[in-house]
């Protein structure tokens, strides 16, 4: 039996796992599959003082003590029942239950089956469960409220020793204000269970997660315009902008809230949709109460991203529920239906363009300077810009930007490297200036991503 083997049968038995967990809160290299949760460990043992050793079973609060926790987030657990129920009919074949926690851990809306109530109880997922990170250690509840991250934790990667057959996946569910308001959380019991198989659950909660925090974000500004922007390629998830009649941003999601530099300060002020985007009025003048597809230039450059405009619910809060539901749910934008821009005339070859391309494809790692792109592509610097601009409908230099960030994008889902080397490979001076286009593009930072990709 090799090494890796015995570590991960260690890991499975009450004794051997505390021993692990013991000798990473005190700075040892993690044993295999526990990198991305060595850091909660390390917080559950030192900055909370827990002990791996624990067997006390979860607390699970009284009718009365959980109303306190319920009432805040009444409005949140109404708008999100649909999107819980269609996930529990995936999960539940596998003897999943589905929580929905709030921000201090306590689950506030439970789906599983009435059959197993009395396991649910017993390992505490259940209505009323507390699964804070200073309470039971590393979870798929209280990490993601630690980290602010999607986190999957499979049997042993948990704190507690107590927990090694418990298997979960938690996403986090963020408010209006871009603040984390609630987890999504998929758990089971099963000590066969592989992680390769319950990786899946992670995907499905985190898609889950999206899905409540458009609708309640489209619930809470139903009177106003909501436009929601795709992602860049590759993204997870796309911005929602409310806006008033006036074309004034007066509401954001988290991801335009970091994408844009959005804050209530700005929205207090009257930051206009059109100090990011160039002006297109037509947009708003429509007087039909179906979604509008268009292509929203970025202001100041030639790249666009496709959108979706929902106009105002004029029913506003008296709306009957079916039309309610239409008017909030959530919308996939498929970017095939969406209208093009008009390519300007002129513009590079299709000849001069490809070999630009496969330059860039195979010399991305290194110095790319406009003289050198200029010569590939056989013209003067002043016409390569000028018409590769018209071609890509981007400069050169936002071109290299993207490719550069694809590229990082890849590695960091392919490879182990470290985000210095990742950086350093795909052209970019350091890790700091990956970490900053990365931000911009994607709204998240590299280390979030790759932890979203595991």
């Amino acid at each position: 039996m090799g090494l890796s083997e015995r570590s991960a049968r260690s890991l499975d038995t009450i004794a051997g796992h505390a021993e692990h967990v013991y000798s990473v809160a005190e700075g040892a290299t993690p044993p295999l599959g526990m990198q991305a949760v060595s850091n909660s460990w390390q917080r559950s043992a030192k900055k909370h003082g827990l002990d791996p050793l624990d067997s006390q079973a979860p607390r699970i609060l009284t009718p009365a003590e959980l109303k306190h926790f319920r009432e805040p987030l009444d409005k949140l657990i109404f708008t999100a029942q649909q999107e819980i129920d269609e996930l529990y009919e995936v999960v539940r074949e596998a003897a999943y239950a589905v929580l929905l926690c709030d921000g201090s851990g306590v689950a506030v809306a439970h789906r599983g089956e009435n059959a197993l109530a009395s396991q649910f109880q017993y390992w505490g997922t259940w209505l009323g469960g507390v699964w804070s990170e200073e309470v039971e250690g590393t979870n798929g509840i209280g990490t993601v409220i630690a980290e602010e991250r999607s986190v999957t934790v499979h049997r042993s990667q948990h704190f507690r020793s107590r927990h090694i057959n418990l298997s979960c996946s938690g996403a986090p569910v963020f408010g209006v204000d871009g603040r984390l308001i609630a987890v999504l959380d998929v758990s089971a019991i099963d000590p066969q269970l592989s992680e390769r198989a319950h990786a899946l659950t992670g995907v499905l909660a985190a898609r889950s997660a999206r899905a409540i925090e458009e609708r309640f974000f489209r619930e809470q500004f139903r009177r106003e315009w909501i436009v929601a922007v795709a992602p860049p390629e590759g993204g997870a998830s796309g911005m929602l902008l409310a806006v008033d009649g006036n074309q004034r941003i007066i509401g954001a999601n988290r991801v335009a809230r970091t994408s844009l530099m959005l804050d209530d300060r700005g929205f207090q002020t009257g930051t206009s949709l059109w100090s990011i985007f160039e002006r297109n009025i037509d947009l708003f003048r429509h007087q039909h109460q179906g979604d509008i597809s268009a292509r929203l230039l970025i202001a100041g450059t030639g790249d666009s991203r496709p959108a979706l405009i929902t106009p105002p619910d004029p029913r506003g809060a008296s709306s009957h529920p079916t039309s309610c539901n239409l008017h909030t749910r959530p919308r996939p934008i498929d970017i095939s239906t969406m209208p093009r821009t008009t390519q300007a005339y002129g513009g590079l070859s299709p000849g001069a363009m490809r070999r630009v391309r496969e330059y860039v494809e195979v010399h991305l790692g290194e110095n790319i300077d406009l003289l050198m792109l200029a010569g590939v592509a056989g013209l003067s610097v002043h016409h390569f810009a000028r018409q590769f601009k018209q071609s890509a409908g981007v400069t050169p230099h936002i071109y290299l930007t993207q490719k550069r960030v694809e590229r990082a994008q890849a590695m960091l889902v392919q490879t182990d490297l470290s985000l210095a080397e990742i950086a350093f490979a795909v052209g970019f001076f350091d890790q700091g200036h990956l970490a900053r286009h990365f931000r911009n593009m994607l709204g998240t930072t590299p280390r979030e991503f790759r932890w979203s990709q595991r």
